[in-house]
């Protein structure tokens, strides 16, 4: 199952260089809680490719919303707990 224009592929800027993402993630514990769930397993699930799990997993890609929402909807969890984003200073928390 492919979502409606999510390719499966990573986008990428200027010469192929895809900018390092600031969100954290706890898929691969996620994954491991869950049977040793494989990438490819959890790629199957949410309708893209290994190497995109791979890419969120290593912080190098964020997921669009909707990927995001799958990606808790397979482990049974809050959002907040698959996906973490750093409180900057002088931000409220």
């Amino acid at each position: 199952m492919r979502l409606r224009g999510e390719t499966g592929r990573l986008p990428q800027g200027p010469a192929g260089v895809v900018k390092p993402t600031k969100v954290r993630n706890e898929i691969r514990r996620l994954r491991f809680a869950n049977g040793e769930m494989t990438q490819a397993e959890l790629a199957e699930r949410i309708g893209v490719t290994r190497q995109t799990v791979i890419a969120i997993e290593q912080g190098r890609y964020s997921p669009s919303l909707e990927m995001a929402f799958q990606i808790a909807r397979v482990f049974g969890v809050p959002l907040d707990e698959v996906f973490q984003y750093p409180v900057q200073e002088g931000e409220a928390s």
